[in-house]
């Protein structure tokens, strides 16, 4: 996946726990840790500006993008068309 979230990196900087933003959120640490894993597949915006209210940041801070390896071969990507 082309996106990446930042939690861990940003829990360090904040010196939270998940455990800790889990309570202040009330959300499951079961679904923060998806979140920093990397294993999420979606997320809320409800979910996003309640992890920006509690860290004190911005979306910017916890998402990043980086570009997948372009597949060489003759396929077009149906997104592309």
């Amino acid at each position: 996946m082309a996106i990446n979230v930042n939690l861990d990196m940003m829990l360090v900087k904040r010196k939270m726990s998940l455990t800790e933003l889990a309570e202040r959120m009330d959300i499951t640490i079961t679904n923060l840790s998806i979140l920093k894993t990397g294993k999420a597949r979606a997320i809320r915006f409800s979910t996003l500006e309640a992890l920006c209210r509690e860290l004190h940041c911005q979306p910017g801070d916890l998402l990043d993008y980086t570009a997948d390896t372009p597949d060489h071969g003759n396929n077009i990507d149906s997104h592309t068309r």
